[in-house]
């Protein structure tokens, strides 16, 4: 029985909600005799709130349990068995680590509503501090809640496709201090616009960017294609490690950088780089990964299909005067076989794919390429498993696992895997 909020070795009583042939969904009515690794949620709204879903566990209890999700998980799904799974890498403070916000505005009857959605649902819960995230963002909540109410400005209503806001997004640069405030709108119009810039440039330290992102369209897709600056710069920059990065509204750039540097660090380490190989980044976004790796590789080649990121990625190889690293915006799965048509000889690849994992196509064209590693940091350890299965059915061999907890407090957990060129297939 799956029991969202118990423990392992609990005493509890539960109402069965689903039962099928060999496992069932329960919900937790009463705990009878608690576990020594329950601790008490840090936030009033967790259980409620989508956000978090292991504040009941003590930390170190939430890196074993990702640990053995992660086993579970590539075992049951991908039938790989002894393979190396390192420990997960966890924090020192697991606490207000997000660098990005992203909240939906909505209402509670009839009253505005900003926070996180409840688990499965599209029912937000209403919030004024978030523990996870960065705390200028509970700053920015506040200056934005402040200007909705004081000027009735509508929140959007999903199911009618009216009102005005529909999410708020912040990016903040922990090692920069560089924030920008996003404020998705359904259309162009905001009214006292100019109210709201003044509020925000008073009460936010750090701000430099403040834009309106257009997204008019009946969808679950948080942001639009178009950007409108209102005050301030297009993007903002932070770091990691040494490097330098632009982040622009629509870029992906990790959302903890303090184990963003620790999971780059081991995929450098994996790709066991000599300064003599040719190596392709698919997934490269605005080319974080790519960077770490050209400086110790004699060619990178980031391909990523979103073209403001690619904009991003050059920007960022000549702010960090990096001149071996080349950006290609297109697929990654039909770039990589024109490039070796052409004759590169690829000896390592990187993968960084989203939730849904690689396009088999892009795995049938690492396979034709036949780079001697392969690289793969996941985010989702379900699409990892089925991804690793399709390699090691096609000549390569995972050699290990390393988790790292990007996300602290949260069932997610992200991966990097060290993969080589079975020695039969070469």
């Amino acid at each position: 029985m799956f029991v969202p909020g118990a423990l392992a070795g609990e005493k509890i009583r539960i109402k069965a909600v689903k039962v099928g042939k060999s496992y069932g969904y329960g919900k937790l009515l009463e705990i009878i005799e608690s576990s020594s690794q329950r601790v008490k949620p840090k936030c009033p709204h967790a259980g409620r709130c989508g956000g978090c879903q292991l504040q009941h566990m003590s930390y170190s209890l939430q890196l074993e349990f990702k640990k053995q999700l992660v086993k579970d998980t590539i075992e049951r799904i991908g039938g790989l068995e002894n393979i190396l799974i390192h420990d997960t890498i966890g924090m020192d403070n697991p606490w207000r680590y997000r660098n990005k916000m992203q909240f939906p505005v909505g209402t509670i009857k009839d009253k505005l509503a900003i926070g996180f959605y409840a688990p499965r649902s599209h029912n937000i819960i209403d919030m004024d501090t978030c523990y996870i995230q960065h705390s200028i963002n509970d700053e920015i909540v506040k200056v934005i809640r402040q200007y909705m109410n004081e000027f009735n400005i509508r929140p959007y209503d999903e199911v009618a496709h009216k009102g005005i806001v529909r999410h708020i997004v912040s990016k903040v640069g922990f090692e920069s201090g560089e924030v920008m405030a996003i404020i998705v709108t359904n259309g162009h119009s905001l009214p006292h616009k100019n109210k709201l810039i003044k509020l925000l440039r008073e009460q936010i330290p750090g701000l430099v960017s403040i834009v309106q992102n257009n997204n008019p369209h009946k969808t679950n897709v948080v942001l639009g294609k178009e950007n409108i600056v209102l005050w301030g710069k297009d993007h903002i920059v932070d770091y990691i490690g040494d490097l330098k990065f632009k982040i622009s509204p629509l870029s992906f750039y990790q959302i903890n950088p303090i184990q963003t540097a620790i999971l780059y660090d081991k995929a450098v380490e994996y790709a066991n780089l000599t300064g003599k190989e040719e190596v392709i980044d698919a997934y490269c976004g605005i080319g974080t990964i790519s960077l770490f790796m050209a400086q110790k590789a004699k060619k990178v080649y980031g391909i990523e299909i979103v073209p403001q990121a690619i904009e991003d990625a050059k920007i960022n190889a000549l702010e960090n005067n990096i001149h071996n690293a080349e950006f290609i915006e297109g697929q990654a799965e039909v770039i990589i076989p024109s490039m070796v048509e052409k004759g590169l000889k690829i000896d390592v690849a990187v993968v960084d794919p989203p939730r849904k994992g690689c396009d088999p196509k892009l795995l049938d064209a690492l396979i034709h390429a036949q780079p001697e590693r392969i690289v793969y940091v996941s985010c989702n350890p379900a699409t990892l498993a089925r991804d690793l299965r399709y390699l090691s059915d096609r000549g390569y061999k995972v050699q290990e696992v390393q988790p790292v907890d990007m996300f602290p407090q949260t069932a997610h957990v992200e991966c990097v895997v060290e993969i080589q060129r079975s020695e039969s297939s070469k």
